[in-house]
């Protein structure tokens, strides 16, 4: 039977205000015609305003007759409405904009038979706190989507409050109980540990029946629950109940939509049967420790977090590691009680796989003697996270220094073999310095090459990316990789028959196939066989590995294989970071597969890893496929060693801060027929533009430099100039080329350090 209050029939008609506002209307108009027929004399004048009365009277009596019609249409709209809801065995409602409540159906009464209110709001006060605000967010989401729906924790269990918008102005209203949400396959009334649901104004929203028999009746809020506030979790706290007060251990079991889940266990036992029972069922990880430091008893999650090694009778030294100091310090200072209830995070020594576990100690009495309560915080993630984190910290200064070092150092090597070129060219083989300078000059290749491994790991090189085959590239690579493993080991090569093209730089992808097979092949002391395998690899789905996920696509991939020893699982995800290795002290720099990381990364791929202790270690690198019509940025190749030096003509406009570096590049210029004009700053280059009888036909200029920076002057000179050529030249020149710059037409790169002909080469390739 639908429930419809008297008192709510005003809602259904017209209101008080439109119905005076149509009588002064009509009293207005009555006032007009009477006016024209007796106070104004005949003619238009009397005649209008009798017309007008008589209009706006029709005009009311029809806007009138529509409205009782209106009334009447939605006064049966409503009935309709309340015969379709009248069955429904969920309560229902029906209420205007303002909350108050039109209609409501049989179920309804019955369940909220005690409340007296007219609105939603109060009637549901009853059900669970604050329910206005609940409300409101609910109709404003339906007046944008037409129906809305939330859960909500009450006194009585969770409910699904659900409304749609009628009309305009008009909310149906339906409550529709949920049932228990399960845990560990019990309901959490069923539970025989006590459990209380929080909200975030700490009223109590839940108590499980172990609660209300511990406690001895139903508490609305934690202060009058606890003795003191706020609660600790983690320690043992007093609690109120009708028999007194009872000292407690709180577990947190953190919930959803800012509630909380609180759990009870008396930290004085009596040696009740069900003890063991309630610890064992606890839904949060625990441990009973002993004074001697040893475990006494261990619950479910807690076995499934530390592993078998956390049985009973075994140490929690041997179980936990990582503290800093000795354990047994740390678990007297809880049981002295003088020690500040602080966390503290310790690593599980489980051998299968890296687990960080957040422990809290509380001191106990049981039977007369003093132990320990730990409860366990899962903290494998938050440790990851900080991992990564002091990861990209460490990355990050490395990166920093290792630019600043090649800016620096690149610019003395470049001015040590390049004045070494300079006295090559006035001693012949047979002349006793000869072999000095030789080897000078390999030497700060050496160095150079040192430099490029640091900026490669950190991802702050400058790539020279080209169309690559790499069946091409291994095979131009075979050579020297057979004489890098020796006579012990055997290089195997597979490749797909339709392998296609990546971009890549040439001359970084073949410092990292090295890298990789020296590492093979130092894990095979005793010999064996490396493969090198290549092929097309499509994911129709982005592949998620490790902490990296690969976005779906078309891939080749490189996979280099040994048979060697293997690498230890708790090893292997350190093998990437920077002067980390595995091999003995001067066996090794742990440079190696940093390099090769950074190189892959900075490429636009992925690398990864997989290696059982034994059996060997598999190197897995996915690198994009090229689309061959995709727009690609017109990049310079590297410089080809000529076989004779060239000789040109033409005017080079040199910019160079460090001197050295600037007097071998114009001496090594002029000594091939260059006119060479010289500045030790942007400043000065623009300046010595300024003349405009002056003809400049290639621009030398570094990249990082005090003021302007090179890119920055030569779009400048280029306004007026825009034939000049330009060669950058630079040992680290991140930043001064960003992607949100426009691309400066007929430029080159041309690395630090570099040769004398590498230099005039670069130069004559841009005058011809």
């Amino acid at each position: 039977m639908i429930s419809r209050p008297s008192s709510f029939s005003p809602h259904l008609s017209a209101p008080p205000s439109n119905r005076a506002r149509s009588a002064a209307i009509v009293l207005v108009a009555i006032a007009m015609g009477l006016a024209g027929y007796f106070l104004v004399p005949p003619g238009l004048v009397a005649q209008g305003l009798i017309a007008a009365g008589l209009t706006i009277t029709c005009v009311v009596f029809v806007l009138g007759l529509r409205g009782r019609n209106r009334g009447g249409t939605r006064d049966a709209a409503l009935d309709v409405l309340a015969g379709f809801i009248e069955k429904d065995a969920s309560p229902s409602f029906v209420t205007d904009e303002d909350g108050a409540i039109l209609t409501r159906n049989a179920a309804a009464g019955t369940r909220f038979t005690d409340s007296e209110s007219e609105t939603l709001a109060g009637t549901l006060r009853m059900l669970f706190a604050n329910p206005s605000a609940v409300l409101y967010r609910l109709r404003c989401r339906a007046r944008l989507d037409g129906a809305a729906n939330e859960d909500v924790v009450t006194r009585r269990g969770h409910v699904r409050l659900a409304v749609h918008l009628i009309g305009e102005e008009k909310y149906l209203w339906r409550i529709e109980d949920m049932p228990e949400r399960s845990q560990s396959g019990r309901g959490a009334e069923t539970l025989p540990v006590p459990m209380i649901t929080t909200g975030r104004s700490g009223a109590v929203l839940f108590m499980n029946d172990a609660a209300r028999t511990l406690v001895g009746e139903r508490v609305k809020s934690l202060d009058r629950l606890f003795v003191s506030m706020p609660v600790q979790p983690g320690c043992v706290n007093a609690l109120s109940t009708t028999e007194g007060q009872v000292d407690v251990m709180v577990a947190e079991n953190n919930s959803f939509a800012g509630r909380r889940e609180l759990y009870f266990l008396p930290a004085e036992k009596g040696g009740r049967a069900d003890d063991g029972v309630a610890f064992e069922t606890l839904p949060v990880p625990m441990l009973k420790i002993a004074a001697d430091g040893k475990i006494l008893t261990a619950n479910k999650l807690a076995t499934t977090l530390l592993g078998d090694q956390a049985s009973e009778g075994m140490a929690l030294g041997q179980v936990m590691e990582g503290l800093g100091r000795p354990i047994s310090d740390w678990l007297d200072e809880a049981l002295s009680d003088t020690a500040d209830k602080k966390s503290e995070f310790l690593r599980v020594t489980r051998k299968d796989k890296e687990v960080f576990v957040q422990v809290t100690l509380s001191r106990v009495t049981e039977l007369a003697e003093k132990r320990l309560i730990a409860v366990l915080n899962d903290a494998t993630e938050l440790k990851t996270l900080e991992a990564q984190f002091v990861q990209s910290q460490k990355m990050q200064a490395i990166g920093q220094l290792a630019g600043g070092v090649a800016h620096d150092f690149n610019n003395l090597l470049t001015a040590i073999s390049g004045h070494c070129d300079l006295l090559l060219l006035r001693h012949d083989q047979g002349d006793q310095d000869y072999g000095d300078l030789v080897q000078i000059n390999q030497n700060a290749n050496r160095a150079a090459a040192l430099v490029s491994q640091l900026l490669a790991f950190s991802r702050k090189q400058t790539l020279r990316p080209e169309v690559l085959d790499l069946r091409d590239t291994l095979s131009d690579l075979t050579h020297l990789l057979n004489r890098l493993v020796g006579e012990k080991v055997t290089l195997t090569l597979s490749h797909s028959p339709v392998l296609k093209s990546i971009r890549a730089d040439k001359r970084q992808l073949e410092q990292v196939l090295m890298n990789l097979v020296v590492n093979a092949r130092d894990a095979m002391s005793a010999g064996g066989e490396i493969r090198i395998e290549t092929e097309v690899t499509t994911l129709a789905t982005p592949l998620k590995r490790d902490r990296a996920t690969v976005p779906s696509g078309d891939y080749v991939t490189l996979k280099v294989s040994d048979q060697g020893v293997g690498i230890a699982p708790d090893k292997l995800p350190k093998v990437f970071e920077p002067f980390y290795t595995t091999k003995r002290t001067g066996e090794g720099t742990g440079l190696g597969l940093s390099t090769a990381y950074g190189i892959v990364k900075q490429t636009g791929g992925y690398i990864f890893v997989d290696s059982v202790v034994g059996n060997g270690t598999v190197f897995t690198l996915f690198f994009p496929v090229h689309e061959e019509d995709a727009e690609t940025v017109p990049v310079a190749k590297a410089p080809v060693q000529a076989s004779a030096p060239k000789h040109g003509e033409g005017v080079v406009l040199l910019v160079e801060d460090e001197a050295p570096v600037r007097a071998f590049a114009s001496r090594a210029l002029r000594l091939r027929g260059y006119t060479v004009l010289e500045a030790e700053s942007a400043e000065d280059a623009l300046r010595t533009l300024e003349d405009p009888g002056l003809t400049v036909d290639v621009f030398v200029t570094d990249v990082v430099m005090p003021g302007l920076d090179g890119p920055s002057w030569v779009r400048e000179a280029l306004k007026e100039r825009p034939d000049v050529r330009v060669v950058f030249v630079s040992g680290y020149a991140e930043g001064a080329f960003s992607d949100s710059q426009p691309v400066i037409p007929n430029s080159v790169f041309l690395p630090k350090p570099f040769s004398l002909n590498q230099l005039t080469d670069t130069v004559h390739q841009q005058l011809h």
